[in-house]
């Protein structure tokens, strides 16, 4: 198993600029040499010397600005090839990582939330590292060279300067660290809904068959508002970085062209080591102010790229730990209850036509079956007879082409079959397992399912002595804790637990388990099918010959059995 070393940050192998970085930082520097050339062409012409001041200075100009611009070029591209490298290493140890893991491991960050930090949040390194490394290197080299350039010539504007620079990082330093935690909320929220909405398609059969969709989708829905609440914060912080910057340099550049101009008319004439300054030295002072704050305005600009960038650092390190979590696993659900039923329905196929999407062939071609109320029905015959399929139409999973079924007198329809799922227990061939506690997964968020009936449900289900299938126990995605055994009778305590149920569909409940827990099984499903009608596919010649009834699928004349 890979290990991680969990004193090492993982900021700190992003610490440094690399070369391109420090090409880019060097580039803004040539607004030195630029900026006086351009007040020495003024203080030219103020001097009288016409066109012939302004020729020279201005081809060092423009050839100092070609120059700026190939090296900002070149090390914008040198840094984003390093940044995506970086990048891909990190999406592979991290992958190597999870690889190394158990899959049994219930701490085991789940795959939704996994894939949305690899996939999704991890590209938030690009910007921090292309765009936020190379600003915060500026902010950190220019603002020195210029605020030395000032003071050779005028001590007060590099006063000025220097104690509005302080501030600006001051307060922008309160902000990121509000931003920051903004970041990793918004990211660990995108996460949670990721992870939810993946392992609830996978299990959305079972969802939809037990009556939990309507919740699912509400559960959800409330997740994506507090998305969208999270994300609008952090846009208010990063909109607040930038105004508290604007102040103070709006505030410096003013006060340092205040202190220029009066110096220039008279009244101030102190500031310049003993000597008034020329109107070329005033300007280039003058010119130098704005550029003072520029690195500082570009890394307020990128401040949020920065949050993102350290949250998604984070995310990854942790998932590397094997520490990230999925927010609200465990949060309760709710919905409206529903009422009880009258007793157990009849079941009543009439001209069943039915075949799975892209298929020709017919799974069932006029199919004829009558089942009394509280009769126990084995569905049998050979793979790819039906059983499933069945089971599947009775539960309203998928459209019968042309036919009628009617469960308890009312026939169903798309409009009605919400409302006869009230009544059904389900429990498919492969029950699905959620990320979360054990109560929430035979719960499944009904009102008045609380932790002794769970508990009661668990019992019931011969889990009680499983020390994974506590109703506080956390299971992994998929039912990571859990054997196969297990699986099947957490899918029977989600029955037992509720009380509506009065049909109860069951699909292979003791396929692949061995003698002593298929016969567990059954005796459990027996017991809590008394009084209910059930209907159960199965290869299991012992399972069906406990039934009431034995309907044989897929042969020629589909006779029905009695057991």
């Amino acid at each position: 198993m890979t290990k991680h070393s969990p004193s090492r940050s993982p900021l700190r192998a992003f610490a440094s600029p690399d070369v391109g970085g420090v090409v880019q930082g060097a580039a803004a520097l040539f607004w030195l040499p630029q900026a006086a050339l351009l007040a020495m062409a003024v203080q030219g012409l103020a001097s009288g010397r016409g066109f012939d001041a302004v020729i020279w200075p201005a081809g060092a100009i423009l050839l100092l600005g070609l120059l700026r611009a190939g090296c900002e070029a070149w090390g914008a591209r040198r840094t984003f090839a390093r940044a995506r490298a970086q990048l891909t290493a990190l999406r592979a140890q991290t992958a190597a990582a999870l690889a190394g893991g158990s899959p049994l491991d219930r701490r085991r960050a789940p795959s939704g939330l996994a894939a949305s930090v690899l996939a999704e949040q991890a590209e938030a390194l690009v910007p921090y590292l292309v765009r936020y490394q190379p600003a915060r290197w500026r902010a950190t080299v220019v603002p020195v060279f210029i605020l030395c350039a000032v003071a050779a010539f005028s001590w007060v504007a590099a006063l000025v300067l220097l104690v509005a620079a302080p501030l600006i990082p001051l307060f922008m330093a309160i902000v990121g660290w509000r931003a920051r935690a903004a970041s990793e909320a918004q990211m660990v929220e995108m996460g949670g809904m990721n992870a939810f909405l993946l392992d609830r398609l996978r299990g959305l059969a079972t969802l939809r068959a037990l009556g939990a969709v309507e919740i699912t989708a509400q559960r959800l829905g409330e997740a994506a508002q507090s998305l969208r609440r999270r994300t609008m914060a952090v846009l208010r912080i990063a909109f607040l970085s930038s105004a508290v910057l604007e102040l103070f340099s709006a505030l410096g550049v003013a006060l340092v062209a205040v202190y220029v101009g009066f110096h220039l008319l008279g009244p101030i004439g102190f500031g310049a080591w003993g000597r008034t300054l020329s109107l070329g030295e005033g300007l280039f002072v003058l010119l130098l102010a704005p550029a003072f704050f520029e690195p500082l305005r570009e890394l307020s600009a990128v401040w949020h790229d920065r949050a993102a960038g350290e949250a998604a650092l984070e995310a990854l390190d942790r998932l590397q730990r094997n520490e990230l979590a999925l927010p609200g696993a465990n949060a309760s659900l709710t919905r409206a209850p529903t009422g009880a039923s009258g007793g157990p329905p009849a079941v009543a196929i009439h001209n069943l036509h039915f075949s799975w999407t892209g298929e020709q062939q017919e799974v069932f071609d006029g199919y004829e079956l009558r089942i009394a109320p509280g009769e126990h029905v084995a569905l049998t015959g050979p793979s790819g007879s039906g059983k499933t399929a069945m089971l599947s139409l009775l539960a309203g999973l998928v459209p019968a082409t042309r036919g009628e079924i009617v469960i308890g007198g009312v026939a169903l329809t798309e409009h009605t079959v919400a409302a006869l799922r009230q009544r059904m227990g389900w429990m498919g061939q492969v029950p699905h397992v959620f990320a979360g506690s054990v109560e929430a997964n035979v719960a499944l968020g009904r009102v008045g399912v609380d932790t002794p009936r769970v508990a009661e449900a668990v019992r019931f289900a011969s889990l009680e002595a499983v020390a994974q299938a506590h109703p506080s126990t956390s299971l992994g995605e998929g039912g990571g804790g859990l054997s196969g055994g297990e699986a099947v009778r957490l899918a029977l305590a989600r029955i037992a637990v509720h009380p509506q149920a009065d049909l109860l569909l069951v699909d292979e409940p003791t396929a692949h388990l061995d003698t002593e827990t298929a016969e567990r099984v059954a005796d459990a499903l027996v017991e809590l099918a008394r009084g209910k009608t059930l209907i159960v596919a199965t290869h299991d010649p012992v399972l069906a010959s406990r039934m009431d009834r034995t309907v044989s699928l897929g042969s020629t004349d589909a006779m029905e059995k009695a057991a």
